[in-house]
């Protein structure tokens, strides 16, 4: 892996780690606070939050990038804004609504499936309410690998039904729907293996359902993230900064993949959000046009303007709608409300620092902040 700018010593790279703990409004990935460790560097912060499951060689990809964006920034950025997906969890269909309400302006929505004991019944409910409150939005469902081909071929048919049909409150085959209106846009990592995912292509190929295929942990947890797409196994992929070791590394990998690319976060604090949208912001575009085309909004500019490291804008929606949008599942985060915040479905291109008043407020004091240190060790030593 190419080397990028570091400290000098891991004491120095120590002295500079801020450990934090973000309370959760809802339970995700099952957990209800969210540990990260946020380092501050010459170029900036940068943020190291592998989840605490993963083993060291995994999460050294993680401090990896969290080096990168604080010791060298971000990569120069072709738009000033990133259009971002509201993201649903599997809660209840009378709650969507509510959670609906944190993404102010998104047309995009990805709702999460699929969950351990619920039933297919409780996603198009879910897939429902959303279309309900927001009738003309793209819906994308993940299932986080949790189903077999036979039941993914089953499901997906299904959620593309309850999208496309014009009364979305009545479920597949209780009578007669109108099946006018547009489909799932992707649903995203449906099998957990990479065999899986090719099977399943070819068998809603065979059954009409057209439908694409996203992957995420067959390319964020793979040794070669390659292999799903060379294999046939995606349409498109879905990628996170942290896990492929920077803003750069994920451009690479994006670039050789081929395919369309959704960059999402990994419920990460503002600081590590924002190394996903400079990612998303440096992408290359899907249309063609002149710098500066697109949206005039705040902080739009010529040639020359544009997010952290120089460069000019591009239309900001040339790229899939990101995957950044988990701000909202924080009761606090770390920098005020406002400072970094959706507008008009779009999160900024611009460099992220915390509140020096909420790093004190959250702060980790005591045994986990030693585990985070001394895991920032070990990381460092495999880097």
């Amino acid at each position: 892996m190419t080397s990028v700018p570091r400290p000098e010593s891991i004491d120095d790279l120590l002295a500079r780690v801020h450990v934090v703990a973000l309370p959760m409004r809802v339970r995700f990935r099952g957990i209800t606070e969210r540990e990260v460790a946020l380092v501050e560097g010459p170029a900036g912060w940068g943020e190291f939050g592998a989840f605490p499951e993963y083993d060291d060689p995994e999460a050294a990809h993680w401090l990896r990038s969290a080096l990168e964006m604080a010791w060298q920034g971000p990569p120069p950025a072709l738009r000033s804004r990133v259009a971002v997906n509201a993201t649903v969890p599997a809660v209840a269909a009378s709650e969507v609504a509510g959670i609906l309400d944190r993404f102010p302006g998104c047309t995009t929505v990805k709702v999460k499936v699929a969950e351990k004991g619920q039933q297919l019944v409780d996603d198009v409910a879910r897939v429902a309410a959303v279309l309900q409150a927001r009738p003309e939005a793209r819906i994308r469902v993940d299932a986080n690998g949790a189903w077999s081909v036979a039941e993914a071929a089953h499901a997906v048919r299904v959620l593309d039904q309850a999208v496309r049909a014009v009364d979305c409150t009545r479920a597949p085959g209780t009578g007669p729907v109108s099946l006018d209106g547009q489909g799932l846009e992707y649903v995203e990592q449906p099998c957990a293996s990479v065999e899986e995912l090719v099977q399943l292509r070819a068998r809603l190929a065979a059954d009409g359902v057209h439908v694409d295929v996203a992957a995420d942990e067959s390319i964020r947890r793979a040794e070669d993230p390659l292999r799903v797409v060379r294999a046939g196994g995606a349409d498109r992929a879905v990628v996170k900064v942290a896990p492929l070791g920077g803003p750069r590394r994920l451009l690479a990998v994006a670039s050789e993949l081929g395919i369309p690319v959704t960059v999402s976060s990994a419920l990460d604090s503002a600081v590590g959000v924002a190394a996903g949208v400079a990612a998303a912001a440096a992408l290359p575009g899907g249309r063609s046009g002149p710098v500066g085309a697109g949206h005039s909004g705040p902080g739009d500019g010529g040639p020359g303007g544009g997010g952290p490291g120089g460069g000019g804008t591009r239309g900001d929606d040339e790229i899939p709608a990101a995957g950044l949008g988990t701000g909202g599942f924080f009761v606090e985060d770390v920098v005020e409300p406002g400072v970094f915040a959706l507008v008009d479905g779009h999160l900024p291109v611009v460099a992220v620092s915390p509140d020096p008043a909420r790093l004190d407020d959250l702060r980790v004091c005591g045994d986990r902040r030693d585990w985070w240190l001394d895991r920032v060790r070990r990381c460092h030593d495999l880097l």
